[in-house]
């Protein structure tokens, strides 16, 4: 099992009626160095320009990405890669950041590594404080800014996990 942080940027709510741009993933270990970019071309004629804008780019950068049948291979790949068993998705938002791999991978005929669930950073770390309105104050321990590029805000959250990792002496695969 390999632990990935995973950070998706779209242009709109829901995958499948709006497209992801690009996703970040970072695998969880102690140097952080094992990353994956991947960015997508649309595959909706749907989107919402302040969606769009978070990402930093235009839509015409947007479409001129490579076909999402491209990037979700490589992410497929990426994941496949640097994992001996199923990839777990870790994330600061799974509700939002797990179905745009899970969509985009049933689009192309192919299972979606990380299975059928994802883990909240947020939820963790409540539980940890025994405070369910503790969820957001985790976001205190990222080292990177939260840009809206997927590698930094993974890597931010990533750095994140370590910290509460280390804080509060817990065990979490690749640590």
């Amino acid at each position: 099992m390999g632990v990935f942080i995973v950070d998706v940027e779209s242009d709109g709510p829901a995958a499948g009626i709006y497209s992801m741009v690009s996703i970040g993933i970072v695998k969880l270990d102690r140097e952080l160095k094992t990353t994956f970019m991947g960015h997508f071309s649309p595959i909706s004629e749907r989107w919402i320009p302040e969606a769009l804008a978070v990402s930093g780019i235009s839509r015409e950068q947007h479409l001129a990405y490579p076909a999402a049948e491209t990037g979700t291979r490589e992410m497929i790949a990426f994941l496949k890669d640097n994992s001996n068993d199923r990839p777990v998705l870790v994330s600061d938002n799974p509700a939002f950041d797990f179905q745009w791999p899970n969509y985009y991978c049933a689009l192309i005929g192919e299972k979606n590594p990380f299975g059928h669930s994802g883990r909240r950073i947020g939820d963790l770390y409540a539980g940890l404080k025994g405070n369910w309105s503790a969820a957001s104050d985790w976001k205190q321990f990222r080292k990177t800014a939260h840009t809206h590029d997927p590698v930094d805000d993974a890597m931010g959250n990533a750095e994140a996990l370590i910290h509460l990792a280390d804080t509060f002496r817990l065990k979490i695969k690749g640590l």
